[in-house]
């Protein structure tokens, strides 16, 4: 969660609405983002974050009158409809990891 709620911020925020977006969990442990280092994670915390950034990605998604209107960033043009499909392949992506998981610790297969 903490992973989603980073890429959501990076994306919608930083990206397509040019904040100046830190991630929550700044820095690098043992040489990968501090994000993925969660053994002392507050799981209540990562959630909220994640809601308060799905929340906030709504929001700027909802003040564009259409998708294929664009930003431009570090020189690149970038449309939000490339946006939206590149956060549901994101989250199918990561949807399928955890499914893997799962499935490896309780050996239940899905449809």
């Amino acid at each position: 969660m903490r992973h989603a709620a980073s890429v959501e911020r990076s994306w919608f925020r930083f990206i397509v609405n040019a904040e100046d977006a830190k991630t929550p969990w700044p820095g690098e442990v043992d040489g990968t983002f501090a994000e993925f280092h969660v053994e002392d994670a507050d799981v209540g915390e990562a959630f909220g974050v994640w809601r308060e950034e799905c929340a906030r990605a709504r929001a700027i998604v909802s003040s564009f009158p259409s998708l294929d209107d664009t930003v431009n960033f570090r020189g690149e043009t970038i449309s939000l409809r490339y946006v939206l499909t590149h956060m549901i392949e994101e989250y199918a992506r990561h949807n399928g990891h955890a499914d893997l998981l799962r499935e490896a610790i309780d050996g239940a297969v899905g449809e």
